[in-house]
């Protein structure tokens, strides 16, 4: 008696059916919540624009009892705070990634990684208290007047570094926003930087590379899109930080001086200090088109960073 071949069932579709909906509802709902808040910011922003048009970016007035606004000091603090930021937590997290990844003895990388990676969890209310109350008057006493009293005098330098130390200001707000964004940007480096393949770095070793030649030459190229979006990523936390800077930046608008020992305001900080107590017409209209302004900001600077990707893949295919 010949055996009875067994019968196979072909998969349903059904399942990927379901599948693949669910995964464009979940796209399309991103996109409508994205679209949503734009348009909601911009019907609330329309009061102000058609009062102040384009003014509104140049103006340094914020006059709210005469109904006078202005987004310059906003930002300018935004941009120059979260430039301050970057200057110095890129290179200090490039360091910290490259020590762990290449240089720590393995007894030590996993604690420190864990160590760097707990500061993320730090709330920014915390920071902004720390700030403001501990390192406000040490960085006043032992940097913004040693600084100052040698850098006072250079010109052009020097008029960044003039004046009083207060400890609060767009210097101190940057510096604060520096130490929050380290984490991010550096376990970000880290994890990119441990993609890359060994074989690839113990080659380089092996034609008598220096460590310094297979970082630059090995490890960067290959991880330089992982290193861009690190980097992008902290200059979004930077320019969203709120509580912070809220703090330390001195909350003032007033750009009489390119001195960055100056108080001044960011976009997040008028809205923290002013959105709950804000009276509704043209206060809350300028309040809503700042929020506008920071919105383009970070579309630009997120746009600009998925260009410079773009490039680089480029002339890597040359």
């Amino acid at each position: 008696m010949a055996e009875k071949t067994p019968s196979f069932k072909a998969p349903s579709k059904n399942g990927d059916i379901i599948f693949g909906a669910l995964v464009k509802l979940a796209a399309l709902i991103t996109l409508l919540l994205l679209g949503g808040i734009i348009v909601s910011l911009f019907i609330s922003s329309l009061p102000s624009m058609e009062k102040f048009g384009f003014s509104f970016l140049w103006n340094k007035t914020w006059d709210v009892p005469n109904e006078q606004f202005g987004a310059l000091v906003p930002i300018y603090g935004t941009i120059v705070t979260s430039i301050i930021a970057l200057l110095i937590a890129v290179p200090v997290s490039f360091g910290i990634s490259l020590f762990l990844t290449e240089l720590a003895p393995n007894w030590l990388k996993r604690p420190l990684g864990i160590a760097i990676e707990l500061l993320a969890a730090i709330p920014s209310i915390v920071y902004g208290m720390w700030g403001l109350f501990v390192f406000a008057p040490l960085f006043a006493t032992y940097f913004q007047q040693p600084v100052g009293d040698v850098l006072s005098g250079i010109p052009i330098v020097g008029a960044l570094f003039a004046g009083p130390g207060f400890g609060i200001g767009i210097l101190a707000a940057g510096v604060i926003l520096a130490i929050m964004i380290i984490p991010y940007i550096a376990s970000v480096m880290r994890d990119v930087f441990e993609q890359t393949p060994v074989m690839m770095k113990e080659s380089a070793y092996g034609i008598g590379c220096t460590t310094w030649e297979v970082i630059w030459r090995i490890v960067l190229p290959f991880t330089k899109n992982g290193v861009i979006g690190g980097i992008m990523l902290g200059l979004g936390r930077a320019l969203g930080e709120t509580m912070a800077v809220t703090f330390i930046i001195g909350n003032t608008y007033q750009l009489d001086s390119a001195s960055l020992y100056m108080p001044g305001n960011s976009i997040t900080s008028a809205l923290a200090n002013e959105f709950a107590e804000a009276s509704s017409g043209l206060h809350t209209s300028a309040l809503m088109e700042l929020g506008l302004i920071l919105f383009v900001i970070t579309f630009i600077v997120l746009a600009l960073s998925k260009l410079m990707i773009l490039r680089l893949a480029k002339n890597e295919g040359r």
